[in-house]
C-alpha cells in the first residue's frame, strides 16, 4: 500500500551539461580517464544519448578545452597600453590552464574554439598597436606563446616532493667543482613558480618592446 517513490529528477541533458561534466571528469582523471562511456555513467545517462548532443569524443573535447578559456576574466579594455594587455592577458591564460592542467597538451588541436580565438585575436591585435606587421609579427606572437606554453607545461608537470629536490640538490653540492653554479644558486631548490614566470614575461615583453623601438 505504500506509494511508490517519486524518480529523482535529473537535470535535462544538454550540450552545456556534458562539457561541465567533461571538464569535471578532464580535472579529477586527465585526458585517458574521459572516454564517453565514463562521461554518461557520470552524467547518469545511456552513450546514445550523448550522440544526440555531440559527435564524436573529440568534439568533447574541443568544447571542453574552449570551455576553460570561458572562465577567464574580460580582456582588458582597448585602449589598455599593449604591454600591460598583453601581460595580464598572459596571465590570465596561464592561471586558467593551471587550475584545467590537462589542457595544455590539448592547445595544438586544429580545432580551436571562440574563446580561444578571442584570445588569441587579442594578443595579436594588441601586437599590432606596438606596430609588428608580417613576419615581425608573427615572430611576437609566437614567442609569447611559447613562453607562456612551455613555462605552463613545466609547472603543470611538476612531480617532484620538496624531499626529492632537497635530496637532488645535495647531489650538485657533493659535485660542486663540476657544476658551481647550479650549486651555489641552489637550482633545484627554486620554487617560486609564480614569481619566476612573471620576471621571465618582463625580460620577454623587454625585448618585444625594443624590437618595436627598432
Amino acid at each position: 500500500m505504500r506509494e511508490p517513490r517519486a524518480a529523482r529528477e535529473q537535470p535535462p541533458l544538454t550540450r552545456a551539461r556534458i562539457v561541465g561534466e567533461a571538464v569535471a571528469l578532464l580535472d579529477e582523471e586527465g585526458i585517458d580517464g574521459l572516454t564517453m562511456r565514463r562521461l554518461a555513467e557520470r552524467i547518469g545517462s545511456g552513450v546514445t544519448t550523448l550522440y544526440w548532443h555531440v559527435d564524436t569524443k573529440d568534439d568533447v573535447v574541443d568544447l571542453a578545452l574552449d570551455a576553460i578559456f570561458g572562465e577567464l576574466p574580460p580582456a582588458p579594455p582597448a585602449d589598455t597600453k599593449w604591454r600591460e594587455a598583453i601581460a595580464a592577458l598572459l596571465l590570465d591564460w596561464r592561471t586558467a590552464m593551471l587550475r584545467h592542467p590537462w589542457s595544455a597538451a590539448l592547445l595544438q588541436r586544429p580545432t580551436l574554439g571562440p574563446n580561444l580565438l578571442a584570445r588569441m585575436e587579442f594578443l595579436q591585435a594588441a601586437l599590432v598597436r606596438a606596430g609588428f606587421t608580417g613576419d615581425h609579427l608573427t615572430a611576437a606572437t609566437w614567442t609569447l606563446y611559447n613562453y607562456l606554453m612551455g613555462a605552463t607545461v613545466a609547472r603543470a608537470g611538476f612531480a617532484l616532493s620538496e624531499e626529492d629536490r632537497e635530496a637532488a640538490q645535495r647531489r650538485l653540492r657533493d659535485r660542486s667543482e663540476e657544476f658551481p653554479t647550479l650549486s651555489a644558486n641552489e637550482y633545484m631548490l627554486e620554487d617560486d613558480w609564480d614569481g619566476t614566470f612573471v620576471r621571465g614575461l618582463g625580460y620577454v615583453l623587454d625585448g618585444i618592446a625594443g624590437a618595436a623601438d627598432q
